[in-house]
């Protein structure tokens, strides 16, 4: 008697931008080449921390007239067909960038700074892909800060990457003029 096949199950239809905005889809969500992509929330720890580096930047950039920042997942759409949205914990978008109106869903273009705080359930592997979705669609810098080792590693669109202490400062160099934090004070 013959063995039965293995069943594989369908492969779900790929999602667009638009369906990714209903309500029906977790809060936390990504999607990356059409795929939906669910994380669970970060945590306490994690939400300072956003909350900390989004004063301070938003401080320098509302002063400095630079452009815009947005916390909290902000939605960008990176690619389409398939569609890549990508949000980060945050992002900056010099002033020249910004669209008149401002998007109301997503935003049609990567940010100038993309900045990503780890959680304890994010992957390497995981993270590199996002840092490189960042920088394919044309982000000039990412920072990816991990409490954890209480460090962070700065992306350059020109495929340099720097890793920092906490004794030593984020700083904003040609994307945020003047902008420059210590580490350890929003950790």
């Amino acid at each position: 008697m013959p063995a039965e096949p293995a069943y594989v199950p369908p492969m779900p239809a790929p999602l667009t931008a638009d369906e990714l905005l209903h309500p029906h889809i977790p809060e936390r969500a990504e999607l990356v080449r059409g795929v939906l992509v669910v994380r669970e929330p970060p945590g306490f720890s994690h939400g300072a921390i956003v909350a900390r580096l989004t004063s301070l930047l938003n401080d320098h950039v509302r002063i400095h007239e630079l452009g815009l920042v947005v916390a909290g997942d902000a939605g960008f759409q990176l690619a389409t067909d398939p569609d890549t949205v990508r949000g980060a914990d945050v992002a900056f978008v010099r002033r020249d960038r910004i669209p008149d109106p401002a998007p109301v869903a997503f935003a049609a273009f990567a940010p100038d700074l993309a900045v990503e705080i780890l959680s304890p359930s994010d992957r390497p592997g995981e993270t590199l892909a996002k840092v490189a979705d960042w920088l394919s669609a044309g982000t000039r810098v990412v920072w990816v800060i991990d409490p954890m080792r209480r460090s962070a590693r700065i992306y350059h669109e020109d495929g340099t990457e720097l890793v920092i202490g906490e004794r030593d400062a984020l700083e904003g160099g040609s994307v945020i003029p003047g902008f420059s934090c210590p580490l350890d004070s929003i950790l």
